[in-house]
């Protein structure tokens, strides 16, 4: 069914505030994740609320976390966030690294100690809008297997990178280091149909097709994508002293416990380098150049990374609002916290 904009947040923030989140942390939850839904992107969107009410209704997710900030060096720092909810605490980690960013050029910080941080594409913008760089990367739990492996070891390990232009268009380039995400397994589950074989792998790593034989997802391009998402491990775990690879905890164990997960924000000023504005005007020209590219066969153009995105985003401002699953605003719209749908599964939320 469609729902306006603002009736989706206010649904999904009180369903927050509900569970025992304060009213900021609840606001900018769902704001992002209703920034989410826009863009067509449901897997990071209303989908999540019933599993979030359920882990802070449960302390999974500290209610009033006590976070401290560190600024280690003019360009460095490290927020701790308590186990507090990942939204707001990724915003306020890019917020301090935005402002190193300004004032020397650069800003890294380490996000630690969160639960799940969402779509990356929203801070990617969110640093586009105010002239700077960023690339930003977090951890997920186990659920791929290394390159040559048959256990899963990292997680789909997602990595952004957003950079402003001269006009109202924004690159914004946000992937999961696998070949394909676990919700369209899920999708292939529910039709009866087949997967492509190489998406996933069974229990002694061989590549499958029957969707309900799979065990792990295989990386992006083999030793290349088994290579970022180490990297990814590394700068948003290792670094930053929280548990990675096969030891980051599970999205859905044991909904009680914290998580500790970690996300890096990596803050250029172009400003320091090319100049602003000739940077902005460049980045134009490459989209406009990109654009006027010949399209290849079964394609209309050639789309810029997040221009899909804003097209689907300007769909729903024209359509009045978000289409959502009925069952998902029936859920939104009761006085249930949650179904306790989520709480000792398996990976997979099975």
């Amino acid at each position: 069914m469609l729902v306006a904009r603002e009736e989706l947040k206010t649904l999904m923030k009180n369903k927050f505030v509900a569970a025992g989140l304060s009213e900021e942390h609840a606001e900018q939850t769902a704001e992002v994740l209703t920034w989410s839904s826009e863009r067509g992107l449901h897997s990071h969107g209303e989908v999540r609320v019933e599993y979030y009410t359920e882990r802070i209704a449960k302390g999974g997710i500290t209610h009033d976390p006590q976070w401290t900030w560190e600024q280690t060096g003019p360009c460095s720092g490290m927020l701790d966030g308590d186990n507090g909810c990942g939204y707001p605490f990724a915003i306020k980690g890019l917020e301090y690294a935005m402002q190193m960013a300004k004032e020397n050029g650069i800003g890294v910080v380490g996000v630690r100690r969160v639960s799940h941080t969402g779509a990356l594409g929203y801070y990617t913008e969110m640093a586009a809008k105010n002239d700077l760089c960023l690339l930003t990367m977090c951890q997920s739990d186990p659920m791929v297997i290394p390159y040559g492996g048959a256990e899963p070891f990292y997680g789909t390990n997602p990595i952004a990178f957003g950079a402003p232009t001269a006009d109202d268009r924004f690159v914004n380039f946000d992937m999961a280091t696998t070949v394909q995400a676990w919700g369209k397994i899920l999708d292939a589950k529910s039709a009866g149909r087949s997967i492509p074989d190489t998406w996933a792998v069974d229990v002694d790593g061989r590549p499958v097709t029957d969707p309900h034989m799979v065990n792990a997802l295989v990386a992006i391009a083999g030793p290349k994508g088994y290579g970022l998402m180490m990297m990814v491990d590394i700068l948003s775990g290792v670094l930053l002293g929280v548990p990675a690879g096969k030891n980051v905890s599970s999205m859905y164990h044991d909904l009680s416990e914290g998580r500790d997960l970690g996300h890096l924000h990596i803050v250029i000023d172009p400003a320091r380098f090319a100049g602003l504005d000739a940077f902005k005007q460049h980045m134009s020209e490459v989209l406009d150049e990109l654009s006027a590219v010949k399209p290849g066969p079964n394609a209309d153009k050639v789309y810029y990374p997040g221009e899909r995105a804003l097209i689907r985003k300007a769909a729903c401002d024209a359509a009045g609002g978000i289409e959502i699953v009925d069952s998902i605003y029936d859920y939104l719209t009761s006085d249930k916290l949650y179904i306790n749908s989520w709480d000792h599964k398996n990976r997979f939320a099975e």
